[in-house]
């Protein structure tokens, strides 16, 4: 009886272990808030305080594109953020230590990913 209650814990645990990845999420062409026009400047400029108001260390590689890295105790996170006056992406570019395989990333980089989008999209709002 014991082992087969080791056996289905051990199971258990296997599986549960596996439902931590998921697809990595990327935004895509993202659409800016309408009834405000915007200018490089100040897209990028809600891209850079959005990221700094949730951790993350921002800073513009180019004209049209922020990089952005947020690295949680051991984990670390990097994405491409491409904009322009109409839409950005947020785009998967690398991590550390969150399983990424090619397609699957530790489920917590999504939610990291969803909260940076909500927070791009308050600071192009105002």
């Amino acid at each position: 009886m014991q082992k087969l209650l080791a056996s289905i814990l051990l199971l258990s645990a296997v599986l549960l272990g596996g439902c931590r990845t998921a697809p990595v999420y990327n935004v895509t062409e993202a659409a800016l808030p309408s009834g405000k026009q915007h200018s490089m400047k100040d897209v990028e400029a809600a891209i850079l305080r959005a990221g700094d108001k949730l951790g993350w260390t921002m800073r513009a590689v180019k004209p049209g594109e922020v990089q952005g890295t947020l690295a949680l105790r051991t984990h670390v996170a990097v994405v491409s953020i491409p904009y322009s006056q109409k839409g950005y992406s947020i785009v998967y570019k690398s991590s550390e230590n969150l399983n990424y395989d090619g397609t699957q990333i530790h489920s917590n980089y999504n939610g990291w990913i969803q909260n940076l989008e909500r927070r791009i999209n308050v600071e192009l709002a105002n």
